[in-house]
């Protein structure tokens, strides 16, 4: 028999809302990054700041994210530039962002490179650029900005961060003539980072989760796909029988920001359609990328 205290929901409406929230989300000018903004805008947040390296692309995707229709009275998207793959740009991001608010309810650290190539000639410095931005810089950014998302935390209401790993950190990356062994091993140590995170930041009142993507038709990703078979063929192999919609990634992000997942803290979530499981990995095998 249920009881009240296994019926009763507090405002159950406003679960999954995001209204008013401050929100950075770095690598958001394209991809995986502009569609969850898109989402967090359009669930209620007041301020989504858009941070990349290039400020045209920053410029660009705020004036998208400012014209979606459904907004809420004031929320706005803002245009905050930064190389977050130096210190010294990490820096420069939190004291932009500071100049028109004094705390942060959410972080995306979502910015991330790649490289591919072949085992006997993959470049040091390749190697080095992708760990120093996909590790390194998540953690730095984590660091600077925690005092932000400590400012309005609680143990009801805690702020949030959500990092960007890959199913290339769970299983096989694509090895072979565009191996990316770099990426790889980066998203499996920002994984990792999270679960480490989730522990130091919990009593804080900050939740700390990682999400794992599998292939989606971004800037980032359509080179690969089409050198590792086209998108048919992934497609094809997954079993969810579809690679990765914008809605997606924005669904996911929003769920993790949301109220409705406050006691969720250190999770690493797939959002590959179950390739990961079914394939033992993001790419090709090593032999089927031998062929391509």
């Amino acid at each position: 028999m249920a009881t009240k205290y296994d019926t009763e929901l507090r405002d159950f409406p406003s679960l999954f809302s995001l209204k008013g929230k401050v929100v950075v989300v770095t690598g958001g000018s394209r991809g995986l990054g502009l569609s969850a903004a898109s989402g967090l805008l359009q669930a209620g947040a007041s301020k989504v700041y858009i941070t990349s390296r290039k400020a045209a692309a920053c410029e660009e995707a705020v004036k998208t994210l400012n014209a979606l229709p459904n907004l809420a009275p004031g929320a706005k998207a803002i245009s905050v530039p930064a190389d977050s793959s130096t210190f010294e740009g990490v820096e420069q991001l939190v004291r932009d962002v500071s100049k028109t608010t004094d705390h942060v309810d959410i972080l995306f650290a979502n910015a991330g490179a790649t490289w591919g190539e072949a085992f006997d000639t993959h470049p040091d410095a390749a190697f080095a650029k992708v760990m120093d931005l996909n590790v390194k810089s998540v953690f730095n950014t984590t660091r600077l900005f925690a005092p932000l998302l400590q400012k309005r935390g609680t143990i009801d209401d805690p702020s949030r961060i959500i990092i960007t790993g890959s199913v290339a950190g769970i299983g096989i990356g694509t090895l072979g003539a565009n191996a990316t062994f770099g990426y790889s091993a980066s998203k499996a140590a920002v994984i990792h980072l999270a679960n480490n995170l989730a522990v130091e930041l919990g009593p804080r009142h900050i939740l700390v989760n990682s999400i794992a993507p599998g292939f989606f038709p971004s800037k980032m990703a359509s080179e690969l796909i089409k050198k590792t078979g086209g998108f048919e063929a992934h497609a094809a192999r997954n079993p969810n029988k579809r690679l990765g919609k914008p809605e997606d990634i924005a669904g996911l992000v929003v769920f993790l920001s949301s109220r409705a997942s406050s006691h969720i803290n250190g999770a690493t979530i797939t959002v590959d359609g179950g390739e990961v499981w079914s394939r033992g990995g993001m790419g090709n095998t090593q032999a089927e990328t031998a062929k391509l």
